[in-house]
């Protein structure tokens, strides 16, 4: 049995300019949904975020909102969302997802998810952290980011990622690796 039971999705505000962006988020939205795993998100009704969650409600999946108060208005802080947490700070939100969530998974997005996905993989590199953490490379969006982690691991200023990190751009093979490392806790 998979101790995947909660999923942290880190996401972009905007949906970028391809519609596989969306269409994909949408799609993974709604695979944690039907595979029974609680959708764990910023807590936004726009952009991508408002994707993932549209999808995980539509179908039938659980979703908690984490979102920090200088935002609930901002990106505006999804009405369809039963379990919003809001908190006071990004730290504290950072903090809060990575506590109720079994696994994580950037999607496209820009700074605030760079900064949500290095935290999680930093621990990761430091044997503090031990839950599954995946990026859905959604037409090509994250190439150039692995390659830099690539060119980091070849410069002796980190380990290998290919062994800590699950990436893939399929959304249905992306999740059932982040399953199955699930498994091997």
């Amino acid at each position: 049995m998979s101790s995947v039971r909660s999923l942290c999705v880190f996401c972009g505000a905007e949906t970028g300019k391809r519609p596989e962006y969306s269409e994909k988020t949408a799609e993974f939205g709604g695979l944690l949904a039907k595979r029974g795993i609680k959708l764990v998100y910023g807590g936004g009704s726009i952009g991508l975020m408002g994707r993932v969650a549209d999808a995980a409600i539509a179908s039938g999946g659980d979703v908690t909102g984490v979102i920090p108060a200088c935002l609930k208005n901002r990106e505006l802080a999804h009405p369809e969302v039963r379990d919003m947490i809001v908190v006071g700070t990004f730290e504290e939100r950072k903090a809060r997802m990575y506590s109720i969530s079994d696994a994580f998974v950037a999607l496209p997005g820009g700074s605030g998810t760079l900064d949500e996905l290095f935290d999680v993989l930093s621990r990761t590199m430091l044997g503090m952290n031990d839950k599954p953490v995946g990026i859905l490379n959604v037409s090509g969006y994250y190439d150039k980011l692995v390659g830099f982690l690539r060119h980091v691991k070849d410069e002796k200023f980190a380990k290998s990622i290919d062994d800590r990190l699950v990436i893939d751009e399929d959304p249905v093979k992306l999740l059932e690796s982040i399953i199955n490392r699930g498994k091997r806790k």
